[in-house]
């Protein structure tokens, strides 16, 4: 093989590993957005009084948001984000629930 006909071959093989690692670097952003993001849908469920409306949904969120920092913390970032998204999904039911219960009471 000479040599021209391997540089194809090895231009694919580095700029796999470029992709490799730029997206290796990526998961801490995916990451604070998504944890970012479920922080304040958890913070809009407790200021509507979510923990009295909506306790499983909240504390579900709660619960998995902190385990999503302790993922993240370890890098395990696949995880982190799938443990925020959960929790966002959970808070955004809380929200639901306790704004459901503000109008059933009258407010």
């Amino acid at each position: 093989m000479t040599r021209l006909s391997r540089l194809p071959r090895m231009t694919g093989m580095a700029l796999g590993l470029l992709m490799l690692g730029a997206l290796s670097g990526c998961g801490g952003v995916f990451y604070s957005a998504s944890s970012l993001s479920a922080e304040s849908k958890l913070e809009q469920a407790q200021a509507l009084g979510a923990e009295k409306y909506a306790p499983y949904e909240y504390y579900y969120a709660k619960e998995h948001l902190t385990k999503a920092k302790e993922e993240a913390s370890a890098a395990d970032y696949g995880d982190a984000i799938d443990l925020a998204d959960e929790a966002e999904k959970y808070a955004e039911k809380a929200i639901d629930l306790s704004k459901n219960a503000h109008k059933g009471a009258g407010r």
